[in-house]
This record gives structure tokens, C-alpha cells and sequence, in this order.
């Protein structure tokens, strides 16, 4: 199979130049890594270019969803396109387990794997340390440990081109910036084609990086805005989307109540009462961050 692996990166040029470093220890290399930044400064052209394996800088907008839809307009070899956050370090056999599982499993058309250590939950976890979880890990049982999933987890998330190029599926753009579920929103769309599942032997650890995230503001207003707009188009529905929304509001009352360090609660929670007085006067809108 030919593997393309892609990153979508903002912000976070020295982060990025380290998991692309990580990613020529994988082993099964890629056959090849698009990369795109949303701007020419999110990139270290001299370390790119010194990297044991071709690593292909496209463009597109600015925007989580749109960068990605630029990679997947220019993976016209793959077999497989690969889509790592740019803070996320996969174990070494992550590719060639992916691959694996995908020529065993025709009917799979998405997978994503167990998530070792997460640190989008806390400060974030530093390089040195998410390369000492992975040394440290001993695997999986030797039997494949496949379950159902609703949605691949953004950080790492694996599909068959072939079910992407059935309709030509692409990231919603009107889940602008970080986008916020367009992960969900796009494999739900594939759901049809066939199944989406989470491996045991897709092992990796997200570093949660802070740098080049959202606002407060305008993540709070995004944590109302999408699931309600996803329910809308119907990708998801309304329990879902209900649960979702619930769970967030309540953590972000609590944590203005209780400072949580690195969280802007007290922004998010500003975000989710303009999104519901938006809500209320029938102009609720994902795009609406933008002016925010």
C-alpha cells in the first residue's frame, strides 16, 4: 500500500520539527508526509529538508479542516492517508501495524489507536517524556484487539482512500480555525462505506501542546455552535449532540468557579452564553468565531 501521512500545523514550528524527526524512526516509512502550515513561518525549511524521507510542504487556508482538505487534494498516490496532529508521536510499528490492519480487514475504512498519554487533559507532555511512555510501553496482547468506534480521535487517524474518493469527502470548512469535531463530522460521512474501528496496536502519545490553540472565546462559542450544526446537517444526533454541549457548559461553570490554570474557563464559558443568546435569536453559526 502506498502510505501518505499528513499533518496539519499551526504554530508550532519547533513541535513540528521534532514529530517529523520521530516520524523517520517508524518501521514502515511513509511513502511519503504532507505538511500544511497555515503560515510559511509554522515550518523549519532547513530541518525539513535534512529528513531521511520526502516531506512535501502544500498550501492551503488557514484552518484546521481546509489544511487538511489541501493534503488530501494533493495525496493522489495513497492507498492510505495517515492524519497525525502536529504534537502527536506515534510508536514506532504505528504505520506498519495500519498497514496490516488495513490490507487484513477489507472493510475497514477507518481506524485510530489507543492513545497511551493524553496531555491535552493537563500542561501538555514534552517530548523526552512522551519518547520515555513509549519505550516504556510493552504493547498490546499478541491478538489484535479491534473494537467499534464512533469517530477516529483527531490526533491520529488512519483511512482507506478509496472510500474517501467515492464522494469526494472532504473536512467541512464552516468548522473554521481549529475546527472542533470535524473529525467526527468526517468519518461519520464515511460511515456507510464501511467500518470505523480503534486498534490496541495503534499506540502513540499526544503531547496536548498549547501553543497555536483557539481561544477561549472562541472555543467556548464553538462548543455550542458545532455539535448543533453537525446535528443539523445530521452527522450526528441530538442525544449526541445534547451530551456534548451539556457536559462542556457544566465543566466550564465549575471552572470559573475554580481557576484551572492553562483552561480559560471563564473565556469558554463566555463563548457558550454568546452561542446560546445566538442560538435563541436564530443566527447561531460555527463561522461566527471568526468575529469573535
Amino acid at each position: 500500500m502506498n502510505i501518505v501521512v499528513g499533518i496539519a500545523t499551526a504554530g508550532r514550528r519547533e513541535v513540528l520539527s521534532d514529530t517529523l524527526l520521530h516520524l523517520t524512526r517508524q518501521t514502515r516509512l511513509p511513502d511519503s508526509i504532507l505538511v500544511c502550515p497555515s503560515a510559511p513561518e509554522d515550518i523549519d525549511e532547513n530541518r525539513l529538508s535534512a529528513l531521511a524521507v520526502d516531506v512535501r510542504v502544500v498550501k492551503g487556508s488557514k484552518g484546521s479542516s481546509a489544511q487538511r482538505n489541501a493534503i488530501l487534494d494533493h495525496a493522489t498516490t495513497a492507498d492510505l492517508i495517515v492524519f497525525f496532529d502536529d504534537d502527536f508521536l506515534p510508536h514506532h510499528d504505528f504505520l506498519a501495524e495500519t498497514e496490516r490492519l488495513f490490507a487484513r480487514e477489507a472493510d475497514i475504512v477507518v481506524a485510530t489507536g489507543l492513545v497511551l498519554a493524553d496531555g491535552i487533559h493537563g500542561p501538555g507532555i514534552s517530548v523526552a517524556d512522551a519518547k520515555a511512555i513509549l519505550d516504556g510501553d510493552a504493547g498490546p496482547a499478541p491478538e489484535d484487539q479491534i473494537t467499534p468506534a464512533f469517530n477516529a480521535y483527531g490526533c491520529n487517524m488512519a483511512f482507506r482512500v478509496a472510500a474517501i474518493a467515492v464522494e469526494h469527502t472532504r473536512f467541512d470548512e464552516r468548522l473554521p480555525l481549529y475546527g472542533w469535531q470535524e473529525d467526527v463530522d468526517f468519518c461519520r460521512r464515511l460511515a456507510s462505506r464501511g467500518r470505523i474501528v480503534k486498534s490496541q496496536r495503534l499506540r502513540g502519545v499526544h503531547l496536548g501542546n498549547k501553543r497555536g490553540r483557539t481561544s477561549g472565546l472562541r472555543f467556548g462559542y464553538s462548543q455550542v455552535a458545532n455539535p448543533l450544526y453537525l446535528r443539523n446537517k445530521g452527522t450526528v444526533g441530538l442525544k449526541w449532540a445534547l451530551r456534548l454541549m451539556g457536559g462542556n457548559v457544566a465543566a466550564n461553570i465549575l471552572g470559573s468557579v475554580r481557576s484551572q490554570g492553562l483552561v480559560d474557563r471563564r473565556g469558554r464559558l463566555k463563548g457558550n452564553v454568546i452561542a446560546v443568546l445566538d442560538m435563541l435569536r436564530g443566527r447561531l453559526d460555527p463561522m461566527r468565531v471568526l468575529d469573535l
